[in-house]
């Protein structure tokens, strides 16, 4: 059966983009690989928590209820996303993991699934989200066997860890908030890369996002002075896991990570430690290795697009890490950015609708 429109993966991007192409009268399906909607939180560590309060952290439509001040944890935005889809009634296909994608004859696609089902679509909206496969450096390979090795994707909590010290390599957000959590149980060395800005969490009684948002920083174009200057300070809120409220945790803190051997971490100062488990937490990768569709990815495999919207015609995305701007990467982005994706898919039909 032939679908207007496949939406690939329901989480808040997703379920964003069906939001507004129910608003538009689009027919239209989401497929997501897991069992619930939201399994994509819930299958991060234990102690997570949204950048944004709840003030900033609703998808168009419903409000996140609850204080407005305080930062949801995993499971409540997972719940939420759950309530989202079931509230506006969106037709979500779970269990249906996309093993490849490709162009048919007229243009169409059509999408192969995992447990063999196929679905042709006139036009893809990919909103997979930007933390897929993290990273690894090569380094993994020089530590030795006695040493646990996990990711940010992995580990869960502190009581999965063997007793001895544990080094996290990787000083953003996930990295500072895995490393205070070690630090209850195990001696903990945080391993950073670039120097590292946060922003103070509150300014004048106010959520540093409310000013963001307020100033429009967060609106501004990825290629605007502004802009670039907020990617390229890469920062986020200081809530209490800033450099100096680290170390009064005990947790020590190290220049990058360039060389190990057996159980012993180098760094570049040249300072070097023995270690007992290592947690990659240096970012994610796309895993685009079932989209084949050309001219959708580059040699490396990165999405093309400008956007959100691919040099290839039908296929569209949705929760792409500075998509239009800061924002892209937040929820509070999926609802803007999925809004404009959707006209912008609108516009090519009725393009070609003319011609």
């Amino acid at each position: 059966m032939l679908q207007p429109v496949l939406v690939i993966g329901a989480g808040q991007a997703g379920l964003a983009a069906g939001y507004h192409l129910q608003k538009a009268g689009v027919t239209f399906v989401i497929v997501d690989a897991g069992r619930r909607i939201g399994d994509n939180w819930r299958a991060r560590y234990d102690a997570l928590t949204l950048f944004t309060p709840r003030q900033f952290s609703s998808l168009p439509g419903l409000e996140f209820i609850g204080n407005r001040e305080l930062y949801p944890d995993r499971d409540e935005f997972a719940a939420y996303l759950e309530t989202y889809a079931g509230r506006f009634g969106l037709p979500v296909r779970l269990g249906h993991a996309v093993a490849r994608l490709v162009q048919i004859d007229g243009g169409a696609f059509e999408a192969t699934f995992q447990n063999g089902q196929t679905i042709e679509a006139c036009d893809v909206i990919v909103a997979t989200g930007g933390f897929q496969v993290p990273i690894v450096p090569d380094l993994v390979g020089r530590f030795g066997n006695a040493v646990l090795q996990l990711t940010s994707a992995t580990y869960r909590n502190p009581q999965q860890l063997p007793d001895g010290p544990v080094l996290i390599v990787g000083d953003g957000a996930s990295g500072r908030d895995i490393a205070i959590e070690c630090r209850k149980l195990q001696p903990v060395i945080l391993a950073a890369g670039k120097p590292r800005k946060l922003f103070p969490e509150r300014l004048l009684g106010k959520s540093i996002w409310w000013w963001l948002d307020l100033t429009g920083a967060l609106r501004a174009p990825a290629d605007s002075w502004i802009g670039r200057r907020l990617k390229r300070a890469d920062a986020f809120p200081d809530r209490a896991n800033g450099n100096a409220s680290l170390e009064k945790r005990g947790i020590r803190i190290v220049p990058r990570l360039v060389d190990a051997s057996g159980n012993e971490a180098r760094f570049a100062d040249g300072s070097s430690a023995n270690i007992r488990t290592v947690i990659w937490a240096v970012g994610y990768r796309d895993d685009s290795s079932w989209l084949k569709v050309p001219e959708a990815t580059d040699q490396n495999g990165m999405f093309l697009h400008r956007e959100g919207v691919s040099p290839m015609k039908g296929l569209y995305f949705v929760g792409r890490p500075w998509q239009r701007n800061r924002a892209s990467a937040l929820i509070m982005g999926a609802g803007p950015d999925a809004e404009q994706i959707v006209a912008q898919l609108l516009g090519h039909r009725q393009e070609a609708a003319a011609r």
